[in-house]
């Protein structure tokens, strides 16, 4: 028999047992297997944890209908609003979050599955722990000629356990610690919720106990392997989860230790890393073009975690098409970066450009007068991370059939803000992620970066300073990810509620559009203060000047307390009589 028959005859076999409804040990002679007779083949035991992947949503553009996280919150606008009210992000923006409808799950939503979207959060994530927790439990008995390839499929089911968990506490609050497969007449409705900290304390756990497997590498290496968890993916998980539980969302009484916790293992974290060859990649611009090469020693050094194409279109092709710039073509204009992350970078100088604003609309920025920030020419003199991430009016994209190309995104211009979802509705366009040499939709390279080097330099800088206050660790690690763009390194003599604020913006912009605000202003509390609008920027052409005015864009209903944990699905939590609905959402 081939390879590919005995895999797919074997791959059959598991997805059989794992998706019946009864208790898998109580198999019919139908022809299916059992577990025991699964976990007694060290190949069919293998292809078991690989399906528990199958749980790991794709992120990136496959957030319904083909767009970004960034634009459910205030690092964008999307441009289906107000064009299309039934899209996902207008709904959103009009404040329909409910426990029977979730504008960011729309398979929930709607009752239907869909591989290659994002959704069914709650259930795809019990799935996968379920998955997990089966596999631990039988794999012991399993013969492997190796012992060391059993050993890393231990540890790796290990980070998936804690990725499943942390992805589901996240959105949702503390749920029921279940480290083992369930009996068939276990009364699921028993089931208490447990804390938020214990469930991090738990994933905690399972982080540590996967690194400690000295099996489990820090890199894939080889290309059949692309896409499996490693001891860098469970660094990050642990970090991830760790800040956020010393955040004051989940960190009410401000406990210091929790902060202190947080800081010493982004701490441990960052050293493991750069002791095995992890490095912030050398450009910022280009590194988020390509995906990552495999191999032992790859020029990318940076990335952690990169989502392997999961449908007929990757990532860079529907960035191309459905995060469009009108006059290169493609079906939408997408997520335009908003006028308020615009105001977050800082001048070249290092100096904040922009502090705050007079009043609630955006309309009128409190200017920082030091910074040589000018009104009339705002773009002029930026941190080099806003070039690489926004294109804005009078841009230079490059060349396009052999001429010059400028952004027009003045009105009027070929790219210029109109009421329609191919254009922009607040006069920027998403550069991140497109190389201006890709000039049709089938020739990019780039995939969406889950975890990088780069974030756990931020989350040690953030969890240090609140534990420690700004420390000359706390300033190195900000400005290694500010000398890798050659700004300048952050002035000393930072209190530390100035060096938060730093840390904050400094968050914002490193990280924009990659799944990190959409939570950071969660955890912080600040959803309130963020999330109620959005600004853009109309510019008017005259001769071969432009004048600028800003522009609310949209208003938003999504930024109320109850917004800062998302409510349990109704029809879940009618099966758990004894659980409480998140607040707000009863």
């Amino acid at each position: 028999m081939s390879n590919n028959k005995l895999f797919y005859r074997c791959l059959l076999a598991i997805l059989l047992v794992t998706s019946c409804q009864k208790n898998p040990l109580d198999i019919m002679p139908d022809g299916r297997l059992t577990l025991e007779q699964v976990f007694a083949d060290e190949l069919m035991a293998s292809e078991y944890l690989n399906t528990i992947y199958d749980n790991v949503n794709p992120y990136g553009t496959a957030y319904n209908y083909f767009t970004l996280l960034a634009g459910f919150s205030d690092e964008a606008h999307d441009n289906d609003f107000p064009q299309d009210m039934g899209r996902p992000p207008s709904r959103w923006y009009n404040g329909e979050l409910r426990p029977n409808w979730n504008p960011l799950d729309i398979q929930f939503s709607t009752g239907s599955t869909d591989s290659e979207t994002n959704g069914n959060y709650y259930r795809k994530n019990w799935a996968g722990i379920r998955q997990t927790n089966i596999f631990l439990a039988y794999i012991n008995t399993t013969p492997y000629a190796n012992p060391q390839v059993k050993a890393r499929l231990v540890a790796e089911a290990k980070v998936l356990r804690a990725f499943l968990y942390w992805e589901l506490i996240k959105m949702y609050g503390g749920m029921p610690v279940v480290d083992k497969p369930f009996t068939a007449d276990f009364q699921f409705e028993s089931l208490p919720r447990q804390t938020f900290q214990e469930c991090v304390a738990f994933i905690k756990q399972n982080c540590d106990e996967a690194i400690a497997e000295q099996y489990l590498p820090y890199r894939i290496t080889t290309e059949p392997e692309r896409g499996r968890f490693t001891k860098a993916v469970a660094h990050s998980i642990r970090s991830q989860a760790l800040l956020f539980a010393a955040s004051p969302l989940w960190n009410a009484g401000d406990d210091q230790n929790r902060w202190i916790e947080a800081a010493e293992a982004a701490k441990q974290s960052l050293e493991a890393l750069q002791a095995n060859n992890y490095v912030l990649h050398p450009d910022y611009e280009s590194y988020f073009y390509g995906r990552t090469d495999i191999s032992v020693n790859p020029s990318d050094k940076e990335t952690i975690f990169e989502i392997k194409p999961y449908r007929a279109h990757e990532f860079s092709h529907l960035m191309f098409r459905m995060h469009a710039i009108p006059t290169l073509g493609g079906d939408k204009a997408g997520n335009s970066p908003s006028q308020e992350l615009v105001d977050a970078y800082d001048m070249a100088n290092g100096e904040p450009a922009i502090t705050g604003y007079y009043d609630e609309d955006h309309l009128y920025p409190i200017i920082n007068t030091t910074s040589g920030y000018d009104e009339a020419n705002p773009y002029t003199g930026r941190d080099p991370r806003f070039y690489a991430t926004v294109w804005y009016n009078n841009a230079y994209y490059g060349e396009i059939n052999g001429q010059p190309y400028h952004i027009q995104s003045y009105l009027g211009g070929a790219d210029g803000i109109s009421n329609i979802m191919q254009r922009t509705g607040n006069g920027y366009y998403l550069r991140k992620f497109r190389d201006p040499k890709q000039l049709d939709p089938n020739t990019g390279t780039a995939r969406f970066k889950k975890y990088r080097l780069g974030e756990l330099y931020l989350n040690y800088a953030e969890a240090a300073n609140e534990a420690y206050g700004p420390t000359p660790e706390v300033y190195q690690a900000i400005n290694a990810i500010r000398d890798r763009v050659d700004m300048p390194q952050l002035p000393e003599g930072l209190g530390k509620a100035e060096m938060r604020e730093r840390i904050h913006r400094e968050r914002r912009v490193e990280l924009a559009f990659e799944e990190n605000r959409f939570w950071d202003v969660r955890r912080w509390k600040i959803l309130n203060m963020t999330d109620k609008l959005t600004t853009g920027m109309e510019w008017t052409k005259a001769g071969d000047s432009f004048t600028g005015r800003r522009i609310v864009t949209g208003r938003r209903k999504s930024w109320t307390d109850n917004h800062l944990i998302f409510p349990i699905p109704l029809g879940e939590l009618t099966l758990m009589p004894f659980w409480e609905q998140n607040p707000g959402w009863d």
